[in-house]
């Protein structure tokens, strides 16, 4: 992770002393480089639309391929490469990583930016590196049938070791020499705009406080959310598929909850329901291993007998490497990109209704009527006798309750979208400890045949049992406590 701030400065700049800031005692430098940087893009520049850059760097303390892609305020992921022989075809493994982005189209040479770098590096009284000052003069040339050429100088400010309120006092001292908080988030997007060859992603124009300026924002933000989780999920990242699923089904969600406002989603929506699905499989796998993995090590030693780890770790963890594979291929196939040309075409040209141009105060209503249908789905659970069957039933009461905290939380309704949660947690926590009841069956019958002991398997089935059950007999309270709190809500 990049964490670094970007200044623009005039010519004649100078830089200030930057020794006396708090834990440093010497400025070390300047030391010069001479960087040369050939970045690639699809031919349309979509790469450059979102804020990415992918370029092949000689020169510096860093040569090779880099790839960085947006991540939140003042923040950046950074993904690196060797350097390869051919400097005209972007590595295999970096060019997947922005697939969600090109979309099958061609990576190729759209500028280079030849670069006069001199670096002035802080360090403390121990010779920890703490921030890096970069100064550079810069020469930037878009490549096509109008090829363009502008000279600028800038200057930025990296955290090494040291923390960002130093950061922060190194941005304040800059810019009392005269230097100005970038206009452009990188070198390539300034060079860009000034060339004019790359414009915004489209968005959808909607009225200052209307209903649709709520909802398609609520929509474009998921839509983020989703794109800057693939290339995490392609590196099997922590969270990165759990995360990607969540913005899936918020938009889901949204659509469904929202349809007075937008129509004409069904299609989208199927199609977010198979990426939820795509998804899943890895994700449940992850879940239950790491839950197994907790519960074993809470026993003593002698409960845990036999192989029993192995099977519930290394087995599960082999079939989930299996379920990223299969993921992996999903979102390389045309489904997918279809899928994402939809997104974007959803929150640039969204079929919006005469809803949409109504007061926002006007989508109170969705929040009160998702409520309502978890309300009935939990009546109609209630009415029905036979036990197994209500179980299942109960389980649309926490789908319905989390549309209905999906919901609440697109519209900043947090107290209702907290209830909401609430019951849908609990309804969750029996749930898991169901299917971890059922995972632990299976794996028992396995190991049996195996010749294994399963004495462990029956241990956890034990916990996972009363883990449900107190769950099951918690429900009732929480759920008067949630009904007696929304009524005052709404």
């Amino acid at each position: 992770m990049e964490i670094e701030d970007k200044f623009d400065v005039p010519a004649d700049y100078e830089l200030p002393k930057l020794t006396g800031l708090p834990g440093v005692t010497e400025a070390v430098g300047p030391k010069s480089h001479q960087l040369v940087a050939l970045y690639f893009d699809t031919p349309d520049l979509r790469l450059a639309a979102r804020g990415i850059t992918l370029r092949r760097r000689r020169g510096g303390t860093d040569p090779g391929w880099h790839l960085k892609l947006p991540k939140a305020r003042g923040v950046r992921q950074e993904i690196t490469h060797p350097l390869t022989r051919s400097t005209k075809i972007v590595p295999v493994e970096l060019a997947d990583l922005v697939l969600a982005y090109t979309r099958g189209a061609p990576l190729v040479p759209v500028a280079e930016l030849d670069t006069r770098r001199s670096v002035t590096t802080l360090v403390n009284g121990a010779g920890v590196r703490l921030v890096e000052v970069a100064d550079d003069r810069v020469k930037g040339t878009v490549f096509g049938d109008a090829s363009h050429v502008e000279r600028w100088r800038e200057v930025e400010a990296e955290l090494l070791n040291g923390d960002e309120k130093l950061l922060g006092k190194v941005g304040k001292r800059l810019g009392k020499a005269g230097a100005a908080p970038a206009a452009s988030a990188s070198k390539l997007a300034r060079l860009l705009e000034a060339a004019g060859s790359v414009s915004a992603p489209r968005r959808a124009e909607t009225g200052p406080g209307s209903a649709g300026e709520v909802v398609v924002g609520y929509l474009t933000s998921q839509v983020q959310a989703l794109l800057s989780q693939d290339p995490r999920v392609r590196r099997s990242e922590e969270e990165a598929v759990h995360q990607m699923r969540v913005a899936a089904r918020r938009l889901r969600s949204a659509l469904k909850s929202f349809k007075t406002v937008v129509e004409s989603t069904g299609s989208l929506q199927e199609e977010l329901k198979w990426l939820g699905e795509v998804l899943g499989e890895a994700r449940d796998l992850e879940v239950i291993r790491e839950r197994f993995a907790h519960r074993l090590d809470t026993l003593d030693d002698p409960l845990v007998v036999g192989p029993v780890r192995s099977r519930l770790s290394s087995d599960l963890l082999d079939r989930e490497h299996e379920a990223y594979d299969r993921i992996r291929e999903a979102l390389g196939g045309e489904r997918y990109f279809a899928l994402l040309d939809a997104l974007d075409d959803l929150v640039a040209t969204p079929v919006l209704t005469k809803a949409a141009g109504k007061p926002a105060g006007t989508l109170d209503s969705v929040a009160a009527k998702t409520w309502r249908r978890v309300t009935r789905a939990y009546e109609a659970a209630q009415a029905i006798d036979d036990l197994a069957e209500r179980e299942i039933a109960m389980h649309e009461v926490r789908k319905a309750a989390k549309r209905a905290r999906y919901t609440a939380e697109a519209l900043g309704n947090k107290k209702l979208a907290k209830r909401a949660e609430d019951v849908q947690e609990v309804l969750g926590t029996h749930q898991d400890g169901v299917v971890a009841q059922e995972r632990l069956a299976a794996e028992a019958a396995a190991a049996r045949l195996a010749g294994e002991d399963t004495f462990t398997c029956g241990v956890l089935t034990g916990l996972e049992r009363a883990a449900a059950q107190h769950a099951h007999d918690e429900f009732p309270r929480i759920w008067d406590e949630t009904v007696a709190a929304v009524a005052d809500l709404l």
